[in-house]
């Protein structure tokens, strides 16, 4: 086993806490793995049901006291978070990087977003604002206020195994909740780094055990959080399948969800582009962490005049790329997570080869002494066609689908001709076509960007998308609001009883 943070990150005797999360009553494990090497990192106990509802239990309790505490002051409490996640920058972002499989650079960005919302969070601790408004009775006041739902569940994937939690994690305390992690169960180790880290600043505090916890395990996990009327919001990060099961237990049983799913985004390039900007964004989106984040970049739209110009430009870019060590600076793309991903990406390649596409960059799996996880993938680029089955599912893996149009609205419609609706993006310097992509009548996904590409967000904007993407908006701006239940209020400081439209009830 490697031993890359400075941390007490092994499991204690079961049946004990440690700070702000409980351990486990059983000796089920799961062994985290490293696509990098194929080595033991860890292992880590599995929560039962029991350790499930003591945790849960633990969380209620904790928020009675934590929704008292001012905001402001839970706001600086968060900024502790960020000034230790700043401490331990670069060993976690190398465990990120270890664990989970991305580039070394992608992992210390990560740890970034985190360290970015503590700050955000700070800032909105200040700024939980609610509206006042004019009575149409004499003598009455009435105004809308913001309080805590309680406790919250977060359900996070593998390729962004510690920032799309720190994005709910950091704004549901600020609000005044209590939250419930269950990490994805390919890397669980980050997030029992992220606990310990944090766990340290609540103790110094003397914040009630429970506002942070954490449960580890698979579906089941998911299931119980999903389930539970207990706790009040669910968030899930995942794929579509996973969501429309939470969305379905959850509504059930009348509670609130907040899902992020899969996206299927595409970047259309026109005449007027400037593709010395778009190339380097194109091959960014399409292969930065080993195609495996929700905003990868998977079609490229491009439109006829110059589709062949793009097509030479694409290969000699793709040909410049570093595959390999992760941990290593000056490589480009890591591995996948583990050897099923590899699967899914071999099949997706076949399904191609099936339907006749012709490739642009040749696909294939790496072997070798530097490869020996087997999860090292090729980066590929295909000729599609948007209607082909395997071009409407998100294949996680770096596989580009290059198409070509005509007119822009029939570029617009390539794009919004999938069931995702995540992320979008136009090249071009010409202003019509920017402002038409942003319009009604263009893009129908959750982010739309120009001259820039679809990978990356900035935690100050709400993040989420449209249609099977869930709907869901994290992070910035107002999305705060989700963790949170609006109350109307009516206050008559007068000395009469009028009664709202103008109705008479005599006694």
């Amino acid at each position: 086993m490697h031993s890359i943070l400075p941390l007490p990150v092994q499991p204690v005797k079961p049946g004990t806490s440690t700070g702000q999360h409980f351990w486990h009553s059983t000796e089920r494990t799961l062994d985290s793995y490293s696509p990098v090497d194929g080595q033991l990192i860890a292992r880590v106990y599995l929560s039962t049901r029991a350790d499930y509802d003591k945790v849960v239990d633990t969380a209620q309790e904790a928020f009675h006291q934590w929704r008292l505490l001012p905001a402001p002051k839970r706001g600086d409490i968060i900024r502790q978070m960020g000034d230790q996640f700043r401490q331990y920058k670069r060993e976690l972002g190398t465990l990120v990087s270890y664990e989970m499989g991305k580039s070394l650079q992608e992992g210390l960005g990560e740890v970034q977003e985190m360290i970015d919302i503590c700050d955000f969070a700070l800032g909105l601790s200040r700024q939980l604002y609610g509206l006042t408004m004019h009575s149409e009775r004499p003598g009455h006041r009435m105004y809308e206020q913001w309080h805590p739902l309680g406790v919250v569940g977060v359900i996070s994937a593998f390729n962004f195994p510690v920032a799309v939690w720190s994005w709910n994690a950091m704004i549901a305390w600020v609000c005044g909740n209590v939250c419930v992690w269950k990490p994805s169960e390919k890397t669980p180790l980050t997030a029992l780094a992220c606990q310990q880290i944090i766990s340290e600043v609540l103790r110094n505090n003397d914040v009630p055990e429970g506002v942070s916890c954490l449960v580890t395990g698979a579906r089941d996990v998911g299931e119980w959080l999903s389930r539970d009327p207990r706790v009040a919001l669910v968030s899930a990060t995942g794929s579509t399948r996973m969501g429309r099961a939470v969305a379905a237990n959850v509504a059930e049983r009348l509670g609130r969800s907040l899902l992020e799913l899969g996206g299927n985004n595409a970047i259309i390039v026109t005449e007027h582009a400037d593709l010395d900007l778009a190339i380097p964004a194109i091959v960014f989106g399409a292969v930065g962490t080993a195609g495996q984040r929700c905003t990868t970049t998977r079609r490229l739209i491009v439109q006829e005049n110059i589709y062949e110009d793009v097509k030479n430009r694409l290969a000699k870019a793709y040909a410049q790329i570093r595959i390999g060590n992760p941990l290593e600076e000056s490589i480009h793309v890591g591995p996948l997570i583990d050897k099923q991903a590899v699967a899914g990406y071999k099949a997706a390649v076949d399904e191609i080869r099936r339907m006749g596409g012709t490739f642009v960059v040749e696909p294939g799996v790496l072997s070798g002494d530097a490869y020996t996880s087997g999860c090292y993938v090729k980066p590929c680029v295909v000729e599609g066609d948007n209607a082909w089955d395997i071009v409407q599912r998100e294949t996680f893996a770096p596989i580009l689908y290059v198409m070509k149009y005509s007119t822009l609205d029939e570029a617009i419609a390539i794009q919004n001709g999938v069931p995702q609706g995540l992320s979008s993006a136009i090249f071009t310097l010409n202003l019509r076509e920017a402002e038409h992509f942003l319009s009604v009548a263009g893009s129908d996904c959750g982010i739309a960007n120009v001259n820039i590409g679809t990978s990356g967000a900035e935690i100050g904007g709400a993040f989420g998308g449209e249609k099977e993407t869930g709907g869901g908006r994290e992070s910035g701006s107002d999305a705060w609001r989700a963790y949170m239940r609006r109350q109307t209020n009516t206050i008559n400081y007068g000395t009469q009883l009028p009664l709202a439209q103008g109705i008479t009830f005599d006694l």
